[in-house]
């Protein structure tokens, strides 16, 4: 059985990260936003007490992208939602497992959120953050791994969220895996990004040495297409076979814009380096439009939902409409990736195939992209996003005592090549050896003296009126 735990506190802190090149997708640019911490101390029953932490950025108009709201202001809606997330948490007083905590206050969360007019995306970024945290802890006081308690099935995950899957058989598919050793990283080249030349997007000293690329569109056809030649003539520069995803971040108004886009990629030569290497295409239609809209015949090329994976059962509902994929990202639930690895691997049959992909929000050097990192490896996502390299110098502001800590923790994930510690970057690839240790994919917390409070956020009714 899984080892029951109960709450003790929940503690959230931020700190500031400077980007060090703008990062421009859908209708946004980046130049910096706050980090997140969170510190959840458990009790594990008949194991005494234990801390965990997680980590990730609170990234703007990507959970909300209303036209109405502020880039701020959305960030307050990622705060209220963990406040709310705390409460509902520290109010469920007995033992239980780690999912049955989580299945037992994501319910109120989403209604809670809906009725301070925070939508289910950003409603699920608190749970989402805490059951890392709490997921942390409980490793840590039982002493195994994320890897070897996921496959024991350690936070007691059942089939009470999903509709078509037992628990049985999601304990069976856990006990089938086999944690990669190295993760491809995927470069992400943004719409502000520089393509040619030096710093451009067949630069070593800024893709890392990547063989996969994502490349963000505007969700203009002709304005993508004619960047896509311009990134496609840069790419076959490179000494390697590349592959690359496209992203549009809801940019794509509907089928009409969309099914112009992918005619061009079907038809014009120019576009081959790109259209011939293209594995699968994100995201391009606002979510509450995807939900409703048959991909029909433009699903003869693969595509994946991300902002839409707003429920547990996303990726049920978008079976039917000619989705092929669906993203994993440690700040929209480990549970729902774990669940959505279990359905691609139980559809896909000889006729079909069904995948899970790793993307990311900028997660940042330390907890956050170990967390992600980790999560990828065990459901078996062989390439990631991984913009922590790229938009954030390093560690960015993070005192350098605890980048050291890091680093001497996890020499495999990071080095200092002379402009101060880094993600460590292998012929493409992320190592994972360093991983396997008590814990969530660490064995370092932050130094949580060094962090400020979260910000206390305003409501977003009273905001908007």
């Amino acid at each position: 059985m899984s080892p029951r735990l109960k709450l003790r506190d929940i503690a959230f802190f931020e700190r500031p990260v400077q980007f060090a090149r703008p990062f421009r997708f859908g209708a946004i640019t980046i130049n910096a936003t706050p980090q997140l911490f969170v510190r959840a101390e458990i009790e594990v029953e008949g194991r005494g007490s234990a801390v965990g932490a997680s980590a990730e950025l609170l990234v703007p108009k990507w959970f909300d992208k209303r036209p109405e709201l502020s880039p701020a202001q959305t960030v307050d809606g990622l705060r209220r939602s963990l406040q709310i997330a705390r409460g509902l948490y520290l109010a469920e007083t007995g033992f239980r497992p780690a999912f049955g905590l989580h299945a037992s206050c994501i319910g109120a969360q989403v209604k809670t959120c809906a009725e301070e007019n925070i939508p289910p995306l950003a409603a699920g970024y608190g749970p989402a953050e805490i059951d890392k945290a709490i997921l942390d802890a409980l490793l840590r006081a039982v002493g195994v791994s994320f890897f070897d308690g996921m496959t024991d099935n350690i936070a007691g995950i059942d089939g009470r969220m999903s509709l078509d899957l037992t628990g049985a058989e999601i304990t069976g598919f856990l006990k089938t895996r086999t944690p990669l050793p190295r993760v491809a990283i995927r470069h992400t080249v943004g719409l502000d990004d520089k393509i040619e030349g030096e710093g451009g997007v067949a630069d070593a000293c800024e893709n890392g040495g990547a063989y996969y690329f994502k490349l963000k569109l505007s969700g203009d056809p002709e304005a993508d297409a004619a960047r896509l030649v311009c990134i496609g003539k840069e790419l076959g520069k490179l000494d390697r076979d590349y592959k690359v995803s496209l992203d549009a971040n809801e940019q794509y108004a509907d089928l009409v814009a969309l099914r112009a886009l992918v005619g061009r990629l079907d038809r014009d030569q120019a576009l081959q380096p790109i259209a011939g290497r293209l594995l699968y295409i994100e995201q391009p239609m606002p979510r509450d439009v995807t939900r409703e809209t048959a991909l029909g015949p433009l699903a003869a090329r693969d595509f994946i939902i991300d902002e839409a994976d707003d429920a547990y059962d996303a990726f049920l509902a978008m079976r039917p409409l000619g989705y092929r994929g669906i993203s994993s990202k440690s700040c929209k639930g480990l549970y729902k990736s774990i669940l959505n690895a279990t359905r691609a691997a139980q559809w896909t049959s000889g006729a079909e195939t069904f995948f899970i992909t790793g993307e990311d929000l900028t997660c940042q050097a330390g907890l956050a992209v170990q967390q992600d990192l980790a999560l990828g490896a065990f459901i078996g996502v062989t390439h990631a996003e991984r913009n922590g390299h790229h938009y954030v110098d390093g560690f960015g502001e993070t005192p350098a005592a605890e980048a050291r800590a890091f680093a001497a923790a996890h020499p495999d994930l990071y080095a200092d090549a002379g402009q101060g510690i880094r993600l460590k970057i292998h012929s493409g690839d992320l190592l994972t050896g360093s991983l396997h240790t008590a814990g969530f994919a660490t064995s370092v917390h932050p130094d949580w003296s060094a962090l400020r409070p979260l910000e206390q956020p305003g409501s977003l009714q009273e905001q908007l009126a």
